[in-house]
Parts: C-alpha cells; sequence; structure tokens
C-alpha cells in the first residue's frame, strides 16, 4: 500500500482531535476546567479529584499507565478525551520503570547520557501512541518560575514544573499551550480583583501557545468559553490570531506588583477572585 497522500488532510475541527497541556499554580482551576471536556477521563497519577464527579482510573505507576493506553487503544468505550493528571507525575513513573528495568539507581548509571535517553524515549514514544488515538488527549501540569538572562539584564518566565528534557518533548506534541494565571484589575470601587484567565499566546514571561490560531490572546478560565472561541473559528481559518505588530507584554500591566505571572503563590487575600478555583 502506498505512503505517500494524494490529498490533503483536514484541518481537526473538534477540541477531541487536539493535544493540550494545560498548566498553572496549584488550586487555580485546571483540573476542573479539564473535567468537562466531552466523554473525559482522568488517569490520575495523583490524588485531587475528591471534590469532582468524574471518571478516573488511578494510575499509581508506569505499569498502570501503559495497561489504560492499551485498553484505551482498543476502542471499547465511551471516551472521548483522556486527561493525564498530572504529567509530571506520569514522567516521575517512566523515570522508575527504566531504572528498575535496568536494574540501576540513577540515569546516569548507564553513562554517556544512555539512560536519561531511554527515559525520555519511553515518555515519548507512550504519548505520541495516546495522542495518535481518535480522543483528545489533555496533560496537566503545574508552574514554576525560572530566572532567564537576555542581552538587556534578567527576567522571569514562567513555565511547566516537568524536568526540561520532558517539557520539550510536550510542548512539541500539543496543539495548545494553556497557561492558567491571575489577571489583577481595579474594580469600579477601586479595589484590585483577581480574574482568573487562561493566556494562549506566545510571550517573554510565560509559555503559551495555540498552533490552531483560533483562540484569542487572553480568555475566562472557563471550559465553556474556551470552547466557544475555539468553535467561533471553525473551520475558518486562523482568525483571532494576535497581530504580529503588538510587541509581547507582560500580564495586567496597570499592577506593577501583580503584573508578572506568579506560579507558587495563592491568590492574596485582598483581591476578590472570579472563576472557579479546584
Amino acid at each position: 500500500m502506498p505512503l505517500l497522500p494524494t490529498t490533503k488532510t483536514p484541518s481537526k475541527n473538534s477540541l477531541a482531535d487536539l493535544t493540550v497541556l494545560v498548566y498553572g499554580q496549584t488550586k487555580i482551576g485546571k483540573t476542573t476546567l479539564c473535567s468537562q471536556a466531552d466523554g473525559a477521563l482522568f488517569l490520575a497519577t495523583e490524588p485531587g479529584l475528591n471534590a469532582l464527579d468524574v471518571y478516573q482510573a488511578p494510575i499509581l505507576n508506569w505499569d498502570d499507565l501503559l495497561n489504560a493506553c492499551a485498553e484505551i487503544s482498543e476502542g471499547n468505550h465511551p471516551f472521548k478525551t483522556v486527561i493525564i493528571d498530572t504529567i509530571d507525575n506520569a514522567y516521575k513513573f517512566c523515570t522508575d520503570y527504566v531504572l528498575k528495568k535496568f536494574k540501576i539507581e540513577h540515569e546516569s548509571d548507564l553513562g554517556y547520557g544512555k539512560g536519561y535517553a531511554l527515559i525520555n524515549n519511553e515518555f515519548q514514544r507512550v504519548l505520541t501512541k495516546l495522542a495518535f488515538l481518535p480522543c483528545g488527549l489533555f496533560l496537566i501540569s503545574h508552574a514554576k518560575e525560572m530566572e532567564m538572562d537576555s542581552r538587556t539584564g534578567k527576567y522571569t518566565r514562567v513555565v511547566p514544573t516537568l524536568p526540561d528534557k520532558a517539557r520539550k518533548i510536550v510542548l512539541g506534541m500539543a496543539d495548545m499551550v494553556l497557561f492558567c494565571d491571575l489577571e489583577v484589575q481595579v474594580g469600579g470601587d477601586g479595589e484590585p480583583r483577581a480574574r482568573r484567565v487562561i493566556r494562549t499566546k506566545p510571550s517573554l514571561y510565560y509559555e503559551a501557545g495555540d498552533r490552531t490560531g483560533r483562540l484569542p490572546e487572553t480568555l475566562d478560565l472557563d471550559f465553556a468559553s474556551f470552547r466557544t472561541a475555539f468553535n467561533a473559528t471553525a473551520g475558518k481559518g486562523r482568525a483571532l490570531s494576535t497581530p504580529a505588530a503588538r510587541p509581547p507584554a507582560k500580564p495586567a500591566p496597570a499592577q506593577p506588583a501583580a503584573a508578572k505571572p506568579t506560579a507558587s503563590s495563592e491568590p492574596a487575600a485582598g483581591p476578590a477572585v472570579t472563576g472557579t478555583a479546584k
């Protein structure tokens, strides 16, 4: 059978066809957001779903994840979206699996970077298999701040908490990278209010991106808003992309102390917070 195509592959018009990385600070609402995806199935690598009514399969090690993937690939289920919560723990399970398989205590014990390569290859192999299945793949991670160097000085950038190699694998395969953040605004009464938002476009100060080009730069951290924005331009091209001439800017410039996205702190007690946090 010929391998080369004779027609173009149409763009994907359903969220259930995409690979999405969702990350942000603890308790901001990442899991709640993903739980509202169509036909959601959680592969839970850590506790945290007790407050949600969802379908979940506990994943305690890499073998559990392999078995779940095999069952999902058979297709005898009603699920449309697979959610790994968190992908950080999944990578740790992969590391433990490879170390045990080769009877070593640390990746460096195999020498010349072989241990790291084996772990990353196994991690990428399984994620790639999941991404090619006829269902959506949502990967949840936490956020951390990294100090970056530039020609003009140092600055802080918020990124997923995955180790460097694993982060590059996930970012490379994700159709969307959604940064869940707090945007501080001044209300009509002059008091600061924290709005939970999703940031979707690349920035100097945080990791984000949208290959579909359908999402606005910022939207409410709410799945209904997310789905509406995605579906609004289905089949119409990249209508909602950020203008190329616009330079990247820090979130919420009106409040310098809270403008830069934060990865580790909870919302301050002062500002009122809008949205759902689970």
